[in-house]
């Protein structure tokens, strides 16, 4: 038995590790290619947190990663943007960790755009010409949408963080219209979907959205390129409904950001812009009752204290009250005399135009009246025989055809019946007038004559003829006199004779047995 056991027999290669592998490879590549210069299209550029740069450099073939460190980059006149085409000078080397190639780049310099950005700027340039970015026809995004519209791929992160984001801010309700975000399927997809969202009935099963979303995450402008396309930007700007466009992330711009109603830097933002925030516009609301409440409470202990202040200002009640009681007092205190001088005054009028007022008078006015009727009357019936005499004379002197003198009459009669008529009415009506006059003068000489006076107890002496005795002394002149009362006259005598006339006998003065007590006359005042 052997005490050392033989090995397997093996192969005369030389055995590397990876370690060494990836050395020389990397020796190789930078021995080859200690420093060159680059001539490519900018694909996607990403900047770390580091400051170092990260970018692809393509052509139709091939893709190199390029890097600039932090340093480098802070010293390029140009700075590498997608889609531009730059002549990149810098080493090759290697990253072991991924086992790859990559051009470390120092300086960048522009050789023109890529073939993709020149199509995008001319296609762009079509577009705006035909006034399809024109902002005046851009729609504002409703306030609150009921029903909002998402276009994009139900499988992605970005339905996901739009829905989460929804959720946060305010629940809508979400209808998605799946489609491929990226490839030959994009463009037809992203307008079919548009056009779908349009056609729906505001009213019917599916509910119209108040506002639509394209959203799409990040990647090259290759991945974002059918969003560039002609027929996407079209149906953006057509779109009845407003249009917010989230594809691809914060420096991504595509042609549907331009046609769209409002861009939005990422998809999350989207939502962000396509609803308020409910517990913000909760606060709002509290925020603004209790303002109007407190405003409301303010307002009210503002008026109140200015109210006490002119309160206060006022003058005591007892003060106001005092100047005007006073002159109240006076002026009742006043009032009786002023009102008997008044009716003193009142009834010195009322006698003054009273003493016109005499029986003889108002039956000369009355008897006045009724004779001016009675000639006007007597006046009035020759006159309207006259006039018509005058009118026959007048119709008896116009010589017409018979059958034309007929027809004038019969055409001519019912006027003068009606003025036959009016002129009956009116002399009625003027009698009737007259006649109320003068009943109405005899009522005021009733009321005012000497017979009411006797109706209360008064009496008027008249002597033998009739004439009224208006003094004593013509009492005592005769020897009877005639007294009319309210129901009728009686004879009388002078008992006693007044100063200055002769004395009557008194046969009748005097009783048997008695003291004589001289008669006096009634006094009967004045009759007015």
């Amino acid at each position: 038995m052997d005490l050392i056991d033989d090995t397997a027999a093996g192969s005369n290669a030389h055995e590397f590790s990876v370690s060494e592998i990836s050395g020389a490879v990397k020796r190789l590549v930078e021995g080859e290619f200690g420093r060159v210069r680059v001539r490519g299209e900018v694909g996607r550029v990403v900047v770390a947190r580091t400051g170092h740069m990260y970018f692809d450099l393509k052509d139709e073939r091939a893709v190199i990663a390029a890097i600039s460190w932090k340093g480098q980059v802070a010293r390029m006149n140009v700075r590498p943007e997608e889609g531009m085409e730059v002549i990149a000078t810098g080493r090759m080397t290697t990253f072991a960790p991924q086992s790859k190639y990559q051009l470390q780049v120092e300086n960048v310099e522009p050789a023109g755009a890529g073939a993709l950005m020149a199509m995008l700027e001319a296609r762009k340039a079509k577009l705006a010409a035909e006034g399809v970015f024109d902002p005046a026809r851009k729609r504002p995004i409703p306030y609150l949408p009921r029903v909002i519209g998402v276009i994009t791929s139900p499988s992605g992160a970005v339905i996901r963080d739009i829905l989460h984001r929804l959720a946060d801010r305010f629940p809508r309700r979400v209808i998605v219209w799946p489609v491929a975000v990226q490839g030959e399927r994009c463009p037809a997809d992203v307008v079919r979907a548009i056009e779908g969202f349009n056609g729906l009935a505001p009213e019917g099963p599916v509910p119209r959205p108040d506002v639509l979303i394209v959203a799409r995450g990040g990647g090259s402008i290759e991945d974002l390129w059918g969003f560039n396309d002609e027929s996407v930007a079209r149906a953006a700007a057509a779109s009845a409904i407003p249009l917010i466009s989230a594809v691809g992330h914060e420096t991504d711009t595509t042609l549907i950001d331009f046609a769209s109603d409002l861009r939005a830097p990422t998809p999350t933002a989207a939502a962000e812009l396509a609803v308020p925030v409910r517990a913000d516009l909760l606060a709002q609301v509290a925020n603004l009752g209790a303002r109007l409440e407190r405003g409301g409470k303010g307002a009210v202990q503002q008026r109140d204290q200015r109210l006490r202040d002119l309160g206060r200002a006022l003058p005591r009640l007892e003060a106001l009250l005092s100047a005007p009681a006073q002159r109240f007092d006076l002026a009742s205190g006043r009032f009786a005399g002023s009102l008997r001088a008044l009716a003193d005054r009142k009834r010195l009028a009322l006698g003054n135009a009273a003493a016109g007022l005499r029986p003889g008078t108002l039956i000369n006015r009355a008897l006045s009246r009724a004779e001016s009727l009675d000639r006007m009357g007597a006046r009035l019936t020759p006159a309207l025989q006259r006039g018509l005499e005058r009118r026959g004379e007048r119709l008896a002197t116009i010589r017409l055809p018979g059958e034309r003198l007929h027809a004038d009459i019969a055409r001519a009669r019912p006027g003068l019946l009606s003025l036959a008529e009016r002129a009956d009415s009116a002399v009625r009506a003027k009698f009737e007038r007259a006649r109320d006059t003068l009943r109405a003068l005899e009522r005021m000489r009733q009321t005012l004559g000497y017979r009411e006076t006797l109706a209360r107890g008064f009496a008027i002496l008249r002597d033998p003829d009739g004439t009224p005795l208006m003094s004593a002394a013509q009492t005592a002149s005769l020897p009877r006199f005639r007294i009319e009362m309210r129901d009728g006259t009686v004879d009388a005598a002078p008992l006693a004779a007044g100063p200055g006339t002769p004395s009557a006998p008194a046969s009748k003065s005097r009783k048997a047995g008695g003291r004589a007590k001289p008669d006096t006359p009634p006094d009967q005042g004045s009759l007015f």
